[in-house]
């Protein structure tokens, strides 16, 4: 009998000087450039000879939507001729991410620099800011008048508004985290409910308990009490949050030092999630300085510069706007979108002091 036996597999050691280095997933190579964007000028030129020229179509939105699918296409078929399927996936997933945001960056740039484009007419003049609309019409030219009375009721509303929200919000979150018991679970099931109540249903409830009952007349603080509402569920809800990311075990040592449970809340928990109690506040107030229907229903218009929040109607910001572009007077436009460039300033400042406040400290040495 004849024993066949194998030849013994011999390894072809790499070149001298070389190692098999495993390439990465995230690693963009030079090819990889090359085929993103001939991809891109590829699909671009079949799109505009098929889109333009053989199906005689026309839109910027078609031609767009129809160039990102040929792109999908062209760019898959290009790197399934080197990578794996694996990689061909995350690329092609990469790419739809990277569009979706591109899409939502477009969609928020060109709305903020479209109201700003409409409205520098206005804010170019000094005042603008600095003087009221008593006594002017809407047809009066842009040096006439100004926005003062708005920018002052929005800053006093929404005072009240914190003022009377904050320590709600706080106390509310206070007890869901640190409390608890069988009514914190209906406290919270009602705090989220209360995050998505439209901002109307809170001015009709303070329209008809307040204004029509009651008999407060339309006021600035009828409007910060409207706002208040909408403004303490995500006060509560933010500050909880905050909570409860403070380490047990500082309640803990806390507790072992002897202190009681309501100075460890007040001397630990408190100063811990001092940042998240700030940002909590900030989104609250960015939310509640732009509510249109809640002034709509509860402020009441005024042309005049008022600092009384009781016992005259006041003006803010959202009702100016509304009011003005609602005359359809060209003059009143421009002011209207002036006067939204301001809130949009006022809503991004708000928003860059969260972000400064939630970043992550770094940490002493």
């Amino acid at each position: 009998m004849t024993t066949i036996t194998s030849a013994p597999v011999r390894e072809v050691a790499p070149p001298v000087g070389r190692r098999a280095i495993p390439r990465k997933v995230q690693a963009f190579t030079f090819d990889d450039r090359l085929s993103l964007f001939g991809s891109l000028a590829s699909s671009f030129a079949l799109v505009t000879i098929g889109y333009d020229h053989l199906l005689d179509t026309s839109g910027i939105v078609g031609f767009l939507v129809c160039w990102y699918f040929v792109f999908l296409l062209v760019y898959a078929g290009v790197l399934s001729m080197s990578n794996t399927r694996a990689l061909v996936v995350e690329r092609l997933v990469t790419a739809t991410l990277y569009a979706v945001a591109a899409l939502v960056v477009f969609a928020l740039g060109s709305a903020v620099l479209y109201t700003f484009f409409q409205g520098w007419h206005a804010f170019v003049h000094f005042g603008f800011f600095t003087h009221d609309m008593s006594g002017v019409s809407p047809t009066a030219p842009l040096s006439q008048g100004g926005i003062l009375q708005a920018i002052a009721g929005t800053v006093i509303e929404v005072a009240i508004a914190v003022g009377v929200s904050l320590p709600l919000g706080i106390g509310t979150a206070i007890y869901m985290s640190e409390v608890g018991g069988r009514w914190s679970r209906l406290v919270q099931t009602v705090v989220e409910a209360m995050t998505a109540l439209p901002e109307i249903l809170a001015g009709l409830f303070v329209y008809v308990t307040l204004i029509v009952d009651v008999g407060l007349p339309k006021s600035g603080l009828a409007a910060s009490i409207a706002m208040s509402v909408t403004m303490v569920p995500i006060i509560a809800r933010a500050s909880e949050v905050a909570l409860r990311i403070v380490p047990r075990g500082l309640r803990e040592a806390s507790s072992a030092l002897g202190a009681s449970h309501w100075k460890t809340v007040r001397k630990v928990v408190l100063p811990s999630a001092r940042s998240g109690l700030a940002t909590a506040t900030i989104l609250a107030t960015a939310r509640g300085i732009g509510e249109t229907a809640i002034v709509l229903i509860t402020s009441g218009a005024s042309s005049f510069l008022t600092f009384n929040p009781i016992g005259n109607p006041m003006n803010s910001l959202p009702l100016f706007i509304y009011t003005a572009y609602t005359t359809h007077e060209p003059v009143a436009i421009a002011r209207a979108f002036g006067a939204a460039s301001v809130l949009l300033l006022m809503v991004l400042v708000l928003f860059v002091a969260t972000r400064f406040l939630s970043r992550e400290k770094g940490v002493a040495r």
